[in-house]
This record gives C-alpha cells, sequence and structure tokens, in this order.
C-alpha cells in the first residue's frame, strides 16, 4: 500500500503457475482504501483477472470491500466483484500471524469464494464456488520484505467443482507454496 493513515492506495497480487504445464493464473487488484473506524477500511478499484495455458484469457471486475482487523487480532477481507459482464462474485478471507520470535511467523489462512451465477467461460457455477486452507511461515528480515514458504490446500464445491472436473481437474489438490510479503 502507498499513502497515509486514512487513505492509501492497495495494490494486491496474487498468482498460481503450474510446474508441470504452462498454465497459470494471476489476480491484481488496485483498490483506493479509506479508514472508516478504527482498524477497518472501506476499499474500492478494479480487479483484473487473467489466465494463460490452451487459451488466453481476461476479465475486468469492480470491487467493493472492507479490510481490518476484528477482535483477537484476526486480519479479515471481505469483498463484492462485478465484473464487465454483470458476473457477480464474492470472496471472503482471514487469516492470524502467530509468532515464534519477533522476526519468525506462521500465518494459517483460510478463503472461502462464491459466486451468485454460472460463468461456464471460467469454470464457475453458483454458489460456494471453493475455498483454502493454508499456512505460510516467513522470516521477516524486514518488516516491510519477508520470504515465505508455506502449503495451501483447496477444494472445488457443488456445480463449480463438477464444471472443473468435467474440464479434466480434480476437486482438491494441495500445493507448495513460496513467495515474499511486501509493503511500502
Amino acid at each position: 500500500w502507498y499513502g497515509g493513515s486514512y487513505n492509501r492506495l492497495w495494490v494486491k497480487l496474487d498468482g498460481d503457475l503450474e510446474t508441470q504445464g504452462e498454465e497459470g493464473e494471476v489476480e491484481t487488484q488496485a483498490l483506493f482504501s479509506h479508514l472508516f473506524a478504527p482498524f477497518w477500511d472501506l476499499q474500492a478499484g478494479i480487479r483484473v483477472d487473467g489466465a494463460w495455458g490452451d487459451e488466453t484469457r481476461t476479465r475486468t471486475h469492480a470491487a467493493l470491500g472492507i479490510q481490518g482487523l476484528a477482535p483477537y487480532w484476526f486480519e479479515v477481507e471481505a469483498a463484492l466483484f462485478v465484473s464487465t459482464e454483470g458476473d457477480v462474485s464474492a470472496d471472503l478471507q482471514a487469516s492470524y500471524d502467530v509468532l515464534f520470535t519477533n522476526r519468525l511467523v506462521l500465518e494459517p489462512e483460510i478463503e472461502v469464494n462464491a459466486s451468485f451465477g454460472d460463468v461456464p467461460d471460467w469454470g464457475v457455477a453458483s454458489g460456494i464456488t471453493g475455498g483454502e486452507l493454508g499456512f505460510r511461515f516467513r522470516y521477516e528480515i524486514r518488516r516491510e520484505f519477508a520470504p515465505y514458504l508455506g502449503y495451501v490446500w483447496r477444494r472445488n464445491f457443488g456445480g463449480t467443482a463438477d464444471l472443473r472436473q468435467a474440464a479434466g481437474e480434480a476437486r482438491t489438490d494441495g500445493s507448495l507454496v513460496a513467495g515474499f510479503r511486501a509493503w511500502y
């Protein structure tokens, strides 16, 4: 993020790259954030999804959400997205930092995704579409830069699981994750 205590610009990037093929996806968000209560921000902006593999495709969404620190130090993000085609989806994430030392941190995380309509081009059916449960160990070289290593377990639900299974994907999968957490 960039900005002060009350108004900030957030840039969020999240992506997956298959190591056994040339497939992947990326989600990029650019959000204006305004503090509306202690520890809570209202966010609005855009999200752009990209996927590549057999075909390359993109889609753009308007985004509206909240982000903050819930009681007992849980980091929470909830967002609603409306694509340029009118598809509506939602995302809820929660995480918690367990400090082993001042620099070594375990971060368990849970995420649930939902769609309010069918989007077969993206392998999504209406309802609860999927979820993730994971953990990341990170070492904060500086508070602003921390490489991490972890594991994420994903599961698709309902019609989304059926669509993805018909496309040759598994209902559940797990992956090792590596990356870095940075802020300015």
